[in-house]
């Protein structure tokens, strides 16, 4: 069985897709689907459908969709309904569950692999990283549940999906700068850079990638743009970390020059290496010899 989540809704059984269009049965299963394993409120579900007006017939109503629900699983499972019933959408006390094989979901995957790199990239373990933090990027097909509208909870739980991506995609990039691939990753950055205009991590990460690719002026102007956008939009200076990266590449510290080993989140990692220092106020950049 193969459901996914991370992009346009599907079920698929072998050849045999699931087919369940009326939109509002959509929006109770995918609600179903993001929280597989657990037990989903009926008033969640109501919340979901009709925000906090519910009709008097949503109780009811709820129930005929979670039928249209069982049926559409009964044909693509070729399973019994009472079966479809007590093992795969079960009822519980005060709401539903929805029961998958291991590995049947995309997002149960994605989490186990992003988990994965991310303890390899803590372990020092670059390659490792990056190669699996790459798969579980792949899984994913565009947007969260981009066909399905969403309602207040499934609002809330696509921003968490997305955010989850944006981290692996940080720690998969981190990665790739620990292997020297500074070139690879600079296109995406900029991508990155000019959709997240006040996320900093990124815009550190893309000025140390432009800093290795030899393009030093080009950081700084992007360092510039960046704390423009920051003071006019949120009255705030970039980051003591930011001003040290800023300090870093003005001066041209050889600690920003990273071997091709190595592990662990980078930036942090060059606070450590390099020997910068400074307070809030002041910033003094230290060139220090690289680990050996």
């Amino acid at each position: 069985m193969d459901v996914r989540i991370l992009g346009p809704l599907l079920l698929r059984h072998g050849t045999v897709e699931g087919r369940l269009t009326a939109p509002k049965p959509r929006k109770v299963l995918a609600l179903l689907l993001v929280n597989a394993g657990q037990v989903v409120p009926v008033g969640s579900m109501l919340r979901e459908l009709w925000r906090d007006n519910p009709p008097l017939s949503a109780p009811t109503t709820m129930q005929t969709y979670v039928l249209q629900i069982r049926r559409m699983l009964r044909d693509l499972l070729g399973l019994p309904a009472s079966e479809i019933a007590a093992d795969v959408l079960v009822t519980r006390s005060g709401g539903y569950e929805i029961r998958l094989p291991a590995g049947a979901l995309d997002l149960h995957v994605f989490e186990r692999l992003a988990a994965a790199g991310r303890e390899a990239l803590v372990a020092g373990d670059s390659r490792l990283a990056a190669r699996t933090l790459s798969e579980a990027l792949a899984l994913w097909h565009g947007p969260p549940l981009v066909d399905v509208p969403h309602g207040p909870l499934l609002a809330v739980e696509v921003r968490r999906l997305d955010e989850d991506r944006l981290t692996a995609v940080q720690q998969r990039i981190d990665a790739d700068l620990w292997l020297g691939r500074h070139h690879e990753v600079l296109s995406e950055l900029t991508g990155l850079a000019a959709r997240y205009p006040t996320h900093e991590n990124l815009h550190a990460q893309y000025l140390l990638a432009l800093y290795r690719a030899g393009r030093r002026t080009d950081a700084l102007q992007a360092y510039r743009r960046l704390r423009t956008v920051l003071v006019r939009e949120l009255g705030l200076e970039p980051s003591v970390r930011l001003q040290r990266l800023q300090q870093a590449i003005l001066s041209a510290d050889p600690g920003l020059d990273r071997p091709a080993d190595g592990g662990g989140l980078l930036l942090d990692r060059l606070w450590a290496v390099s020997g910068w220092r400074g307070s809030d106020r002041t910033v003094e950049p230290v060139a220090a010899a690289r680990r050996g």
